[in-house]
């Protein structure tokens, strides 16, 4: 997406991202229902569906969680984009979510009974918030107190939440961090 930032046209990868997601939202409450499952995340990934630790970041389980997800999405990415630059963007919102993907799915398969289907921005979001946390020790305690929250507070609830894939995508955010400074 395209705006005017001090009178020159400004690309947001960012923004441009989050349309993505909605996009792909909308896409997915007129299919079949299919969706969630092919471009999800699960075993079928062994079976030849090798997208999904990409196309899992694009699909979500309702509005709500889309909106949380893209508000979440918004706040931090426009901070890394706009501190970091656009490409460093794409590597670490891009490469770290398909990498926690990955993580997410071995613990999946090594660690429980291989039936989850997991979808959501939220693991990748949280390699950016990983990666904050790392440079910025001034909110550090906050951001790992806020992920911590999101990541346990829905489960006291019911709601049934990767929890697994925001601890991975920070860590793997702190990790990337760490070794590229």
């Amino acid at each position: 997406m395209t705006f005017l930032k001090n009178g020159k046209i400004h690309t947001s990868i960012t923004i441009f991202t989050i349309c993505i997601n909605a996009i792909v939202f909308l896409l997915q409450m007129l299919s079949n229902g299919d969706m969630p499952f092919i471009f999800g995340l699960n075993t079928l990934f062994f079976e030849g569906f090798l997208w999904q630790p990409l196309s899992m970041m694009f699909i979500h389980g309702g509005l709500l969680h889309l909106a949380m997800n893209m508000a979440v999405l918004f706040q931090f990415g426009t901070l890394i984009e706009h501190a970091r630059g656009k490409w460093f963007f794409i590597l670490l919102y891009y490469a770290g979510g398909i990498v926690t993907s990955l993580l997410t799915l071995a613990y999946i398969y090594i660690f429980t009974n291989h039936h989850i289907n997991v979808i959501g921005a939220s693991g990748a979001i949280c390699v950016l918030i990983g990666w904050i946390a790392q440079k910025d020790s001034f909110n550090r305690q906050g951001l790992i107190v806020a992920v911590l929250l999101i990541s346990f507070l829905p489960l006291l609830a019911g709601i049934n939440i990767a929890w697994h894939a925001h601890l991975i995508g920070f860590g793997v955010g702190w990790l990337i961090g760490k070794l590229f400074r």
